[in-house]
């Protein structure tokens, strides 16, 4: 039987010393020297790509020293070396057959990362043997890793301006990456570290970070709801219409559980649906989920533009979940024929122009299942905003579609600094009535950032999912409270968290002061009669 290539790069590792926090250490510490001549949005495409590299070849050495000699090789440089002679001692032909059915790549020996940083000890390392190793792999049959590297521009003047410096920059990082074994950590190290980079270039690089990371902290309010009463499907499938790095599709499958006791694998059936715009961003959601062991036929990505294209129907069109953070108030192509494009056509209005938040929402809405549950993170604008963004919301909730709104902190996303709120949808919410969470006080301040702890997480949560009012947190409107304030979800008209001002007794308050003013006359009573004792005369005035 074939077995899926993207599934067999990672193998079950055997226990280590190594944990997971010394491999996040140790990759954040490899981009040393790219930061001190590019920003983070720059280096971080150089660095992910090298270090999914680095985890192909590795796995892939171990694998072929594995195959020809029926054991774990010691060391790396031992594999290098059995890799190396399979060239000349009669087995390449059936050991590259071997590997690109395990694989779906072959990666020469010459070319291995390993055999980099020989070279680059050796000082004939060439730019140009990199370029060649992505080339093959990207050329591999299958299209698995078909254009996973051409945002990788080794000639970019970002990494030097000649070629020799632009050699240099990336030796260091190849030196930097060379003592990492990634078979010596827990199986799940790697893409979690992968997601940890990811986290630490969203931080470094701001506003920029909004194209490709939702915070973790969001990744599971938003993953927990939408997979409640579904967690233990086999065969779910989710939707991220504007996926970024796919951190928020990948927190999906820590919600889902396994049936054990039947031996049957939930997490491993998930189907992930995704789009993204940005080139660079779909190639690194990419990495991210071959990095994570999802196995390439589970994989449903798209480079793409998703309110000027939608999902192709020769494809699964509707969801269990749809989970999205897209950009906000983004402008798009508001033209008039998508009137009647059916994502669109049943509000009568389309979203303005300007702001592109309730044409992502309801793209999203179209493809999720009658049984299924939305996420979205938008801005405030979307509760309380008119015209066509509020005929369209009325809409929604006359149809009761909108399930809850939850008010999160302002500065917990890298993009921006100004609050957000998550809006839950459901095609089968019958009595129209929507939760409504005030989440902004639930945070833990650490400098300029704000973040959600895992209580200020399981509050939320656990809130949305029990649907009971919290007082100064949380409130259930019906459909009748909301129709009386004109379909307004802005969420202080629903829940009130101002505190309380302490009422003042100003009969206690004069009677204080009447005490203080006597207590003052004796002390000055006092100090008089030391003062006459002691010989002492002042002025009267001054005692007063």
């Amino acid at each position: 039987m074939t077995a899926d290539p993207i599934f067999h790069l990672f193998l079950k590792n055997q226990m280590s010393t190594f944990t997971a926090r010394d491999l996040n250490a140790a990759l954040w510490s490899a981009a040393d020297e790219m930061r001190k001549i590019m920003s983070a949005d720059v280096y971080k495409d150089y660095l992910l790509g090298l270090v999914f590299y680095k985890a192909l070849s590795d796995k892939m050495l171990v694998e072929a020293y594995d195959l020809l000699n029926d054991e774990k090789p010691e060391s790396l440089d031992a594999a290098q070396i059995a890799y190396t002679e399979a060239l000349t001692d009669g087995s390449w032909e059936d050991l590259s057959l071997e590997l690109n059915n395990r694989f779906g790549c072959v990666i020469h020996p010459r070319r291995t990362f390993t055999a980099f940083y020989n070279q680059i000890n050796a000082r004939t390392f060439m730019l140009s043997e990199l370029r060649q190793a992505f080339r093959d792999i990207e050329a591999a049959s299958g299209g698995t890793y078909e254009g996973l590297f051409e945002d990788f521009d080794i000639d970019s003047k970002d990494l030097g301006k000649t070629p020799d410096k632009r050699n240099e920059m990336i030796s260091s990082v190849i030196k930097a990456l060379a003592h990492i074994d990634f078979n010596d950590y827990p199986e799940d190290a790697l893409g979690d570290a992968y997601e940890y980079l990811i986290a630490q270039f969203a931080s470094e690089s701001g506003k920029k970070a909004g194209e490709f990371y939702t915070p973790q902290s969001v990744s599971q309010i938003i993953a927990r709801i939408v997979t409640a009463g579904q967690n233990s499907k086999y065969g779910f499938t989710v939707y991220d219409p504007a996926m970024g790095s796919g951190s928020l599709l990948l927190q999906i499958r820590n919600q889902i559980h396994n049936d054990d006791a039947k031996g049957i694998d939930n997490k491993g059936a998930i189907h992930f649906f995704g789009q993204e715009l940005k080139n660079q961003t779909y190639n690194l959601a990419r990495m991210n989920m071959m990095l994570h062991r999802v196995p390439g036929a589970n994989q449903h990505l798209r480079n793409g533009d998703t309110l000027d294209a939608d999902w192709p129907t020769d494809e699964p069109t509707n969801f269990d979940a749809v989970v999205m953070n897209p950009p906000y108030s983004q402008k798009y192509d508001a033209r008039e024929s998508l009137l009647t494009d059916p994502r669109f056509a049943a509000y009568k209005k389309l979203p303005p122009a300007s702001k592109a938040d309730f044409a992502f929402l309801l793209h999203g809405f179209y493809h999720l299942k009658d049984t299924g549950t939305m996420g979205i993170v938008l801005p405030h604008g979307v509760l309380f905003r008119g015209g066509a963004e509020g005929t369209i919301r009325e809409t929604l909730l006359r149809n009761g579609n909108i399930y809850a709104v939850i008010g999160l902190p302002s500065g917990i996303f890298f993009s921006t600094g100004i609050p957000t709120c998550v809006v839950i949808l459901k095609k089968n919410n019958t009595d129209r009535s929507v939760f409504f969470v005030d989440a902004s006080k639930e945070f833990r301040k650490e400098g300029p950032r704000n973040y959600l702890d895992p209580e200020h997480i399981d509050k939320i949560v656990d809130a949305v999912l029990k649907r009971e009012d919290v007082e100064k947190f949380a409130h259930l409107a019906t459909f009748e409270e909301i129709q009386s304030n004109d379909f307004n979800l802005n969420i202080p008209r629903y829940v009130d968290n101002s505190e309380e001002e302490e009422e003042i007794d100003i009969q206690s308050t004069f009677s204080e002061l009447a005490k203080l003013d006597q207590q003052e006359a004796e002390v000055d009573l006092q100090l008089s009669k030391f003062f006459k004792e002691l010989g002492i005369c002042l002025d009267e005035k001054v005692m007063k």
